[in-house]
């Protein structure tokens, strides 16, 4: 574990790959909307807990599993971002349950290890379009909570995404003081699946229209 954080602190983590499809700016908040790419993800719930702690714990958890605590006893290297599905509540606040999940380093994309944690799960997604806001700092859930409402605010009314979770993504590891990255990511609304997909918005939206886009007809097979 401690080669891992080292790796992080020297930036050779493997990030989740995506690509930028459009940026924007409002009341100085800027944003990105960005094709994800999909893949193997090993995933923990924790709930019954408020969201600082619950993350902390489905963070550990999984950092045991990629540092060696699988059925092959290897170290697979950490990959960034760590992501948290956050659902808030009806006042904004979030409810005391999370989703933790870490993409598998692409080494180990096609025969992930099996966690010899069961409450740990592998799992298949499909791509997903996002819109997302970065900010630095030691990121708490009053920051996710609060960027939150920046992001929706400055995307307006006309932009369509989930309301009902959202993602809070961590980069670097705790003894990193300066230059951390934090994100606050809205899901696009077409959900898991390609979203958006790679095409420009007129074409996109024509061929959805038409039933052609095949990207977005892929089945949600998958739930967060």
């Amino acid at each position: 574990m401690l080669g891992m954080i080292k790796n992080s602190l020297l930036s050779t983590v493997e990030t989740w790959p995506y690509q930028v499809l459009s940026k924007g700016e409002k009341e100085q908040l800027s944003y990105e909307e960005r094709a994800c790419e999909g893949g193997r993800f090993a995933a923990v719930e924790v709930a019954g807990k408020p969201f600082d702690e619950a993350s902390r714990e489905g963070v550990l958890k999984l950092l045991k599993y990629v540092g060696g605590t699988n059925d092959k006893g290897v170290g697979m290297g950490m990959t960034a971002p760590v992501s948290i599905t956050a659902f808030p509540a009806e006042d904004g606040s979030l409810q005391q349950k999370v989703k933790v999940s870490l993409r598998i380093p692409g080494q180990f994309q096609a025969n992930p290890p099996c966690p010899s944690d069961e409450s740990i799960k592998i799992e298949e997604r499909q791509g997903m379009t996002i819109y997302s806001t970065q900010f630095g700092g030691y990121a708490k859930e009053m920051d996710y909570v609060n960027y939150a409402a920046k992001l929706k605010a400055a995307l307006g009314s006309e932009a369509a995404y989930r309301k009902d979770f959202y993602f809070c993504n961590g980069y670097d590891p705790p003894m990193k003081p300066y230059g951390r990255r934090n994100e606050q990511n809205l899901l696009h609304k077409t959900g898991f699946g390609y979203g958006r997909c790679f095409f420009p918005s007129p074409l996109w939206e024509l061929l959805q229209k038409m039933g052609q886009c095949k990207c977005c007809l892929i089945p949600k097979v998958l739930s967060v």
